[in-house]
């Protein structure tokens, strides 16, 4: 219970920060600057949500139609016409990083605040702020972890300087001449799994060292801590997309590694404490405060009604997309049905369709199923778009034809352990080509000019 409560006060504190920061970059002309008035209130109210890798580049090589679709987004004067915000599983940059690339590469400008890293909601989890931290990934891991607001960080390279003795697979790195000895560090609390790494058998030798120890790798190995100390996961990502003909692997595969590996070892599972970015919930949660922060920005005073996902993989961008649109629903449903309660009013029609939905596992909604309540101003429905520019092709897989058949053997599920295979949460709203064709398609469907 005390680590809901502080998810909860975490969440709020994230709500209200996002509003808050809204509020006062509308009142400066100067931070307004990239936002259109083109449209009249009524029509516009929708947001765009774009997947970056395989959707608007491959590796470094930007998609030739995102360009393009940028160009329409904007006006003559570079001002946006409706809120975007960049939802990606990457996690090894800053969001200042990711933002000064984007915008070079669609040659628009791209605020900070319009980017989401799979890490981003871990700003919520204060309870673990103050913890001592592990934290696996590559890049600035570092200070990444310290702007998330972890104030004691510990990264692999920090643990095995202290422990010299731990990482032995590549024989160049094992000491030469005495043992050197161990310079100690505080127990370790938490491991925060920020992507994959580049050395993944140091990674895995240690994580497993620290999960075995109780946090405390000079200890011996005992498979009687258990559970063991909280992980923390981002980015499940199975596969992903760069400049090679076909996918490469991503976080997700480091995960089932690092599963495998520690169940092989101690015969129990591997416990997460919270899996964070596409396809959990939470991350639409939050890429949804985002979003109605753009739309402040933009001076609209009436709520975003609809989003548009836009990505390339079906199991983390549009099952993400579906499962945040179920989760609309039945908070919507669940609304109504206080309101005729307590008005006497008649019966929701969407009460049997959502109650018959499978309820979301903690996992599924990103590590606290009862943070989730029902918030004023929610989105009406979320709309999955799927493009064929990376993961998934036209020509190399076919949608499932019936969203109603069971897992088999023949079925291959490619998302994460702790996520049921619901093939219906699979089948995008729409499947076009490309991002143009995309956001072409999201216009039409709003019955707005796309000039």
């Amino acid at each position: 219970m005390q680590r809901l409560r502080s998810l909860k006060r975490g969440w709020q504190l994230l709500k209200s920060s996002c509003e808050g920061a809204a509020k006062h970059v509308n009142t400066s002309p100067s931070s307004s600057r990239n936002y259109s008035h083109l449209h009249p209130q009524g029509y516009n109210s929708f947001g765009l949500l774009f997947d970056i890798d395989g959707v608007l580049v491959r590796g470094r090589t930007p998609i030739p139609a995102a360009k393009q679709c940028f160009r329409n987004l904007v006006d003559r004067n570079g001002k946006y016409k409706v809120p975007v915000v960049f939802v990606t599983n990457a996690g090894n940059c800053m969001r200042q990083t990711k933002a000064e690339h984007l915008s070079h590469l669609l040659e628009v400008e791209v605020s900070p605040d319009q980017v989401m890293l799979s890490h981003s909601p871990l700003r919520m989890f204060t309870q673990f702020h103050k913890m001592c931290v592990l934290v696996s990934g590559q890049g600035p891991v570092e200070e990444v972890a310290h702007n998330l607001g972890f104030q004691d960080v510990v990264t692999i390279d920090m643990l095995r300087e202290a422990y010299p003795l731990l990482d032995v697979v590549d024989h160049n790195r094992r000491p030469k001449g005495s043992i050197p000895p161990t310079k100690g560090l505080r127990p370790i609390d938490a491991v925060i799994l920020f992507g994959e790494p580049i050395r993944w058998e140091t990674n895995l030798q240690l994580i497993v060292d620290v999960l075995l120890t109780n946090g405390n790798p000079d200890n011996t190995w005992s498979s009687m801590q258990y559970p063991h100390i909280p992980v923390l996961a981002c980015n499940m990502d199975l596969l992903w997309m760069a400049e090679a003909k076909n996918p490469r692997f991503g976080h997700g595969m480091f995960l089932v590694c690092l599963e495998s590996l520690y169940k092989k070892v101690t015969g129990h599972e591997l416990k997460y404490e919270a899996l964070i970015g596409k396809p959990s919930v939470v991350t639409y949660n939050y890429a949804e405060l985002l979003i109605r922060q753009q739309a402040e920005r933009l001076g609209w005073t009436s709520p975003v009604k609809r989003l548009y996902a836009i990505g390339d993989n079906p199991m983390a961008d549009i099952y993400g997309a579906n499962l945040y649109n179920r989760y609309l629903q039945a908070s919507w449903s669940t609304k109504a049905q206080k309101q005729a309660k307590s008005g006497g009013g008649g019966v929701d029609p969407l009460a049997d369709t959502v109650d018959d939905a499978p309820k979301m596992t903690s996992a599924e909604l990103g590590g606290a199923s009862s943070v989730y309540g029902a918030e004023e101003d929610l989105p009406e429905g979320c709309s999955s778009i799927l493009v064929c520019t990376g993961v998934y092709s036209r020509d190399q897989q076919e949608l499932l034809s019936d969203t109603t058949q069971t897992v088999t053997e023949q079925q291959i599920f490619h998302g994460h352990r702790d996520f049921r295979f619901d093939p219906s949460l699979t089948q995008p709203s729409f499947v076009v080509q490309d991002v143009k064709e995309a956001v072409e398609l999201v216009f039409q469907q709003e019955g707005c000019p796309l000039e």
